[in-house]
């Protein structure tokens, strides 16, 4: 027999029944019923019952295991009786009578429990991650990470993508994130730096002839930590493709994702139509480049209907340059109660408040102000018929700017009774965050959000350039080494309206893939970096490896980067990127586990010729 099994935990059944057999695993938990000892016997694959009694030669020994030691246990395969067979698990027909065992690794007084689903803070969690790890949960997850991976390396050779390495310590280059450098030795002074993303490297493998390229790539970079982002590193399904255009990459990354949703989705729909919704569009519509396209809420523009109306705050903010008032429609969101709770998320966000209108059922009391009379009376004589009932609107806004203007408002958002609608106003880059979140919230809590579904969509046409308003210098807004939509004579007009191709593909509220059309042109490449301020030399000298290599053939090429992270984190219906990663940091970007960041000794900084000056 093998010296530590002859079975997992899973494996055994009825069919079993009177085999000598052999297990190793965790000791999941232990009942005592009346000297009869239980264990249940875990390991990667599952769980065993396996039972002692005073018969066992072993049963002083079996008295003294605790949870999570780990053992090994010889016994008989019995069958459970019927009444007591557990049809939750595989094994749940048969338990084990244990006639031998040895402590394989004994346990400390554990500092949190792997049994049961106890929330411990995340600071224990990340500490003892290897305990962590072997809760239920997380073993699902990662064991889900590792399927959704192999799929997409499956799918991707499917499609005739060949899988190459490109090197983890590069040259310094920004992608909009902060470096981690990396000293060198051999060159004291210089340093490398570990890559954001490998965008330069696959767009060299183009311009060495490779045709289509993936690789689930390591990416490093320094950013502050968020509940949808790890502060370190992060993996991503990462591919380019020669001669094609955006439409060719959509239409190769669509049926990898739609397979991976569909198979992992856990029997959720998934969305076959992905719309094209253009930056601008989203914007104004969702307050977000990466809306929830299963909340059916869009946001409209209601400007016409403020001006020069009764209601002061609105009307003088329209008189500046550039501001709009915009409306969040939320059908079956018309009571005050609701109004007010969404006034009070405006302030929690950092709002004066939100501005409302909803529209009810005529009242006596509405009657009695507007008449003048006893709400008896307007009782009276909206039974009689003598007052015409029907629909109101009510709220401060719908007092100052008069039932016409809120009628208007009502017939072009397409409300009724019972609903709402709130709005916002100035410069829209200075509130659609709010907005968006707002209707997040409002769709959430009417129900509107259809919560088992993926629903997805392709933002297009980002602008490449964008406007300090302090300092009015132009500057790159997205991806700088997207084509511009008009090649160079887009970049001969105002840059303000110059589009690149780039694209992101939001789902649910998260953005899962971003990408280009890459601007492989050095001519344009140059023009378009003058425009933000940065002449030739310095282009060359940052990317000089990439321009060079455009100056030998290069082929129109283009791809996107898939985050895995996010995919695990939506299919695995997780808040938290932590969640689905192996061993991440905290939110100070720190590992408690392996102590890291460290402070280095002192004959390692000799040897790199650093120093560390001491902060204030």
């Amino acid at each position: 027999m093998h010296a530590y099994r002859s079975h997992t935990c899973a494996d055994l059944s009825k069919e079993n029944v009177g085999d000598k057999v052999r297990l190793s695993g965790w000791v999941h938990r232990v009942r005592d019923h009346g000297g009869i000892l239980f264990i249940d016997l875990r390991d990667h694959y599952g769980m065993t019952q396996v039972l002692c009694d005073p018969d066992s030669p072993v049963f002083a020994e079996v008295e003294k295991v605790r949870s999570e030691w780990c053992i090994r246990i010889d016994g008989e395969v019995k069958a459970r009786d019927a009444d007591l067979v557990n049809t939750k698990i595989p094994t749940g027909e048969i338990e084990v009578f244990v006639r031998d065992i040895e402590v394989l690794g004994p346990a400390k007084e554990l500092p949190l429990q792997v049994f049961g689903d106890q929330e411990y803070p995340e600071e224990t969690r990340l500490r003892y991650r290897y305990l962590d790890l072997r809760r239920e949960k997380m073993q699902d997850n990662m064991v889900l990470r590792s399927d959704v991976v192999s799929s997409i390396r499956k799918r991707m050779w499917d499609q005739n993508f060949k899988e190459f390495q490109t090197p983890i310590i590069t040259a310094s280059s920004p992608e909009g994130a902060r470096d981690f450098l990396v000293p060198s030795r051999l060159h004291p002074g210089k340093f490398y730096a570990l890559p954001q993303a490998p965008q330069q490297f696959k767009q060299l493998l183009m311009v060495s002839g490779f045709d289509k390229y993936f690789q689930i790539a390591p990416c490093f970079r320094d950013e502050d930590p968020r509940a949808d982002r790890s502060p370190t590193d992060f993996y991503q399904l990462d591919l380019e493709m020669s001669f094609v255009e955006q439409q060719d990459v959509f239409d190769t990354i669509q049926p990898v994702l739609t397979g991976i949703f569909e198979e992992f989705g856990g029997g959720k729909a998934v969305d076959q139509e992905w719309p094209q919704i253009s930056y601008k569009d989203a914007a104004l519509w969702y307050g977000s480049d990466k809306p929830d396209l299963r909340n059916p809420i869009k946001m409209q523009v209601v400007s016409d209907h403020f001006r020069d109306s009764g209601f002061a705050i609105f009307a003088k903010l329209l008189e500046q340059e550039g501001t709009e008032i915009r409306a969040i429609p939320a059908p079956t969101g018309g009571s005050r109660k609701f109004c007010d709770r969404m006034n009070a998320f405006a302030q929690k966000e950092g709002l004066p408040g939100m501005g409302y209108i909803f529209w009810r059922e005529k009242t006596a009391d509405s009657v009695a102000q507007e008449l003048g009379i006893t709400v008896k009376e307007a009782q009276a004589k909206l039974k009689a018929g003598e007052v015409e009932g029907g629909m109101e609107a009510a709220g401060p806004l719908a007092k100052n700017i008069g039932p016409e203007r809120t009628e208007a408002i009502r017939q072009q958002l397409g409300l009724d009774v019972g609903d709402a609608a709130f709005f916002l106003g100035g410069k829209p880059k200075s509130f659609e965050g709010v907005a968006g979140r707002a209707r997040n919230v409002i769709g959430a809590e009417l129900g509107l959000t259809d919560e088992n579904r993926f629903a997805f969509a392709w933002i297009v046409d980002f602008p490449i350039y964008e406007k300090d308003e302090e300092t009015g210098k132009i500057d790159f807004e997205h991806n700088p080494f997207s084509m511009p939509q008009g090649g160079m004579d887009a970049l001969m007009g105002d840059p303000l309206e110059v589009l690149g191709y780039q694209y992101d593909l939001a789902c649910n509220g998260y953005e899962l893939v971003s990408g280009a059309i890459r601007n492989h042109k050095p001519e344009i490449m140059f023009k378009a970096f003058e425009i933000a301020g940065y002449g030739k030399e310095e282009v060359e000298k940052r990317f000089g490896g990439m321009v060079n290599a455009f100056q030998y053939g290069a082929p129109p090429h283009g791809g996107c980067a898939a985050g895995i992270d996010r995919i695990v984190m939506l299919l695995a219906e997780e808040a938290n990127i932590r969640e689905v990663i192996l061993f991440p940091m905290n939110q100070r970007a720190e590992d408690l586990m392996m102590n890291a960041p460290s402070e280095p000794q002192s004959d390692q900084l000799m040897e790199l010729g650093l120093r560390v000056i001491p902060q204030d």
